[in-house]
């Protein structure tokens, strides 16, 4: 694997439009095999790094290789090779599925032999067998889903783009997605995918965060946090989440506690700073002065979620 070529790989990539820069100097390489995640808010440079990575897109300055071709010379050589599914899957909802597939496979150039052994396995991996017939607009979200990821392989591609794939998918949909995911890298397809959910975060090999256009980290789970974290994370359980960050903010605003960061994350409290266990006793005290029980206080790994909120405010 560390003799292959990088199957991406982004040098100085910029992209401008008149003053604004969405893309500013990224740099990147993703290997064969793996998930790539790229994360960040909306209109931080995600979609318009995937449009130059396929050629849709001329860069301002800076280049992209995949599959070891620079994509401003040979985007017509590339595009056989990979695939890509947009945020908006990219279906015609007026067609069956099999109609879709059959529209995709003729788009790639697939034989019909071809296209037939290519829709069969398609509609074996997405689960899909028995519902050929079923009109794309009167599937669930996940299946639609899962349509589309099986129109974006239907060639069998190296290298597959996925731009925020499970945007607005529930939990157990996104899960079996991912389970698909799993099967392509299983099988030597390259994933670089765009998420904002941080549970699919740590499922990828490695990661990048972009924010206003720069990598602001990059590396696998484990380095970012590693890298990124300079504090702990005490997780609280009080009888008032929301007044509890209230109070601690204020508390942290006046300096009467070092602390970094303190966040809501559903009926918990994530509180970051340094040497955490010698400001947990001043953590109780200001929470229980406003009459707000603690409950249970731990010290937790941070999360992708915690990491992800203190880049972003670096």
């Amino acid at each position: 694997m560390n003799n292959q070529h990088p199957a991406i790989l982004a040098q100085n990539l910029t992209k401008r439009f008149g003053d604004f820069t969405a893309v500013n100097n990224v740099s990147f390489e993703v290997k064969p095999g793996e998930i790539f995640g790229f994360l960040g808010p909306n209109g931080s440079g995600k979609t318009t790094s995937i449009r130059m990575m396929l050629g849709l897109m001329k860069p301002t300055t800076g280049k992209v290789e995949v599959l070891n071709m620079d994509v401003s010379e040979s985007a017509g050589k590339i595009r056989p090779r990979v695939g890509y599914m947009s945020q908006r899957f990219s279906l015609y909802n007026d067609l069956s599925v099999m109609q879709n597939l059959k529209f995709y496979g003729a788009a790639y150039g697939l034989s019909n032999a071809e296209l037939q052994a290519s829709i069969d396995d398609a509609l074996m991996r997405a689960g899909l067998e028995g519902r050929e017939d079923a009109k794309t607009k009167d599937l669930s979200g996940g299946w639609r889903q899962r349509l589309a990821l099986s129109a974006a392989i239907l060639h069998r591609p190296e290298v597959i783009f996925l731009d925020e794939p499970t945007a607005g998918v529930d939990p157990v949909s996104r899960r079996a997605f991912w389970d698909l995911l799993y099967k392509l890298i299983s099988e030597g397809i390259t994933v670089f995918v765009t998420t904002h959910y941080m549970d699919e975060a740590e499922h990828c090999g490695r990661l990048a965060f972009i924010q206003r256009g720069k990598i602001i980290a990059y590396g696998s789970p484990a380095d970012i946090k590693s890298q990124m974290m300079s504090g702990q994370v005490l997780e609280i359980a009080p009888s008032d989440a929301v007044g509890a960050v209230k109070e601690l903010r204020a508390a942290q605003e006046a300096g009467a506690l070092p602390i970094e960061e303190v966040e809501l994350y559903g009926s918990l409290v994530h509180v970051v700073a340094p040497d955490m266990e010698k400001h947990q006793g001043a953590i109780k005290k200001v929470l229980e002065e406003t009459g707000i029980s603690v409950g249970q206080m731990t010290i937790i790994e941070p999360s992708l979620e915690d990491v992800f909120i203190s880049a972003m405010k670096a």
